[in-house]
């Protein structure tokens, strides 16, 4: 649904992008993470064809961004991090006006806004004047701005950001439906909670592509995997019996559990607890631990800073 091959943008002779690509599948919730200045927003301003790339070539619904730039704007919806509404005019009137700009007949128009209104709780605020909006109420009602005329590719910047916790699930349950239709979503956060919930897979950017993956290979990749064992009565003797089974790559011992480096813990899992049950060990507890995406970003800002 998306592609790049080599996407650079340069501004005063100095990167934002550098040779970008990306192959991103129909349906999927993209997340887009990195620092401020990584490049996110202008990658993301290249595949709406608001500016134009400085080399590399990208498709989006399998037009050209640079031979069909109509035909991609036609296919794709934009929330902005900060979007511009016209503030004296009421909610219809605000989506009426940008429907038009779509080319939507009027009962196509009315029946869009409508619908998208109800489904975000707006409907009852239809003939407000959007100037008397909440940060929560504008941002879904941008968002109802970019889904009007159904494009198969939303580009959402920030789409949360600054939301109070009910407003944000909002929008969240409502991209993962959106998902769930069969829409590509194209997401750049700086949550990572939230891509952690929403993201099929995750690109870490810094100027340049720096990772790519689900979320949870890129945990085992930087990580491996681990089971935690609560548990009474261990001993130095017990940990150093679990180290010497052959499947076990480490153990850390302390606080009254074991942490156990394994290669499959789902099928490792049962010797090892036997093992400890053998030795007179009272096992209360095993989970696998599971780094947080934060860890994993933060562990690839690390690498990156030190290659």
């Amino acid at each position: 649904m998306i592609r790049t091959e080599g996407l650079t943008r340069h501004f005063d002779g100095r990167p934002a992008v550098e040779g970008l690509d990306l192959e991103i599948h129909e349906g999927e919730v993209f997340g887009f993470l990195g620092p401020n200045g990584a490049g996110k927003t202008t990658t993301m301003r290249m595949l709406t064809c608001l500016i134009a790339p400085t080399a590399g070539r990208a498709w989006v619904n399998g037009h050209p961004i640079d031979a069909e730039q109509d035909a991609v704007r036609a296919s794709v919806g934009i929330l902005t991090e900060s979007p511009g509404l016209y503030d004296r005019l009421s909610a219809e009137r605000n989506l009426d006006i940008f429907a038009r700009l779509y080319g939507m007949p009027a009962a196509r128009r009315a029946e869009q806004i409508k619908r998208y209104l109800q489904l975000l709780d707006l409907w009852e605020q239809r003939d407000r004047p959007v100037g008397g909006f909440s940060k929560g109420m504008r941002q879904k009602l941008a968002l109802v701005r970019a889904l009007l005329h159904e494009p198969p590719v939303l580009f959402l910047d920030e789409p949360t950001a600054a939301l109070d916790p009910q407003a944000a699930k909002t929008v969240r349950d409502f991209v993962a439906e959106l998902s769930r239709e069969g829409r590509t979503v194209f997401l750049c956060t700086h949550n990572l909670d939230e891509a952690e919930r929403l993201c099929d897979r995750i690109a870490v950017m810094r100027t340049r592509l720096i990772a790519l993956d689900t979320p949870e290979n890129l945990r085992r990749r930087l990580f491996g995997r681990s089971t935690v064992v609560r548990a009474r009565n261990l001993t130095p003797e017990m940990a150093a019996a679990v180290c010497a089974l052959p499947f076990v790559h480490g153990v850390e011992q302390g606080d009254g559990q074991l942490t156990v480096d394994l290669t499959d813990p789902d099928a490792q899992n049962p010797t090892l607890v036997s093992r400890l049950v053998g030795l007179g060990a009272e096992v209360q507890a095993v989970t696998e631990l599971r780094h947080s995406l934060e860890d994993v970003y933060l562990s690839l800002m690390e690498e990156e800073k030190t290659a």
